[in-house]
């Protein structure tokens, strides 16, 4: 075999090696994101105060994060190699923008928890098939041209969104916020069980465990910053947000971050 045929047997994916650090850094980004954006929308616009007229607060807080996004992603899909600080700062965006954009549907709009939840799982869905439609596939590993990145991050994004709505349904139905962080790290849990002593898809476990850090992450950041009437621990929203980003930064200094690969 050539030397050029060996170079090209595997073509480098524009996402991160899915590692336990990888893991570790994901679920901080959605509890960073719900502390963010909750900044923003309650903290900063008042959302949740009797003085909170006018445009909804949620919806500024979603034009504000999702124009970040879009900017974050078109850099993300113009670079030309893996880079862990572009691609958890996108990350982090698609989580706080969904943030926004979930409170924003459950509340502002009145649909409610149970129907924001049953909409967006259903958009992660029909991303998802069409995407597989598409592609052929809807694994991580082929994440290396600019047509399946944008399927990718707009799945990552409904995901994010998704997560936001369900942990807080779980939440307010009685099991409070660290009741609803045990029930998800617990199904995230199960999920870890079934990959390494089953042989289920891959790919399709994956995807599970992704929309699952998310409520784990929306209900741990509510734990940590809401109201102690309301079961949380009233910590400051941006102290938290800051504390979390130094452990992200922190970890992704620490833990070796490789792109993926998949078979040219």
């Amino acid at each position: 075999m050539r030397l050029d045929d060996v170079r090209h047997a595997t073509s480098m994916s524009k996402v991160p090696a899915v590692t336990l650090g990888f893991w570790i850094i994901k679920i901080l980004a959605t509890t960073l994101g719900e502390t963010a954006g909750d900044s923003v929308t309650m903290s900063w616009l008042g959302e949740t105060t009797p003085d909170a007229g006018g445009v909804s607060g949620y919806l500024i807080g979603t034009a504000i994060f999702g124009a970040i996004l879009l900017v974050l992603v078109w850099m993300q899909i113009r670079a030309r190699s893996f880079n862990p600080w572009l691609y958890w700062a996108t990350i982090i965006a698609s989580t706080t923008a969904g943030t926004t954009l979930a409170d924003f549907a459950t509340r502002s709009l009145g649909i409610g928890y149970p129907g924001g939840s049953i909409l967006l799982l259903a958009l992660v869905l029909l991303s998802l098939l069409t995407w597989y439609r598409s592609e052929g596939s809807v694994s991580v590993d082929t994440v290396v041209e600019p047509r399946v990145e944008l399927f990718y991050w707009v799945t990552i994004t409904f995901s994010q969104t998704l997560g936001t709505a369900l942990g807080d349904w779980i939440a307010d139905a009685g099991l409070g916020y660290s009741g609803g962080a045990l029930v998800f790290g617990v199904a995230l849990a199960i999920v870890a069980g079934l990959y390494f002593w089953t042989t289920l898809s891959r790919v399709a476990l994956f995807w599970a465990a992704f929309i699952l850090t998310r409520p784990l992450g929306a209900t741990v950041g509510d734990f940590l910053d809401k109201p102690l009437d309301k079961g949380g621990l009233d910590l400051s929203r941006p102290l938290a947000t800051a504390a979390l980003a130094l452990v992200i930064v922190t970890l992704i200094l620490l833990f070796p971050q490789k792109p993926g690969q998949h078979p040219a």
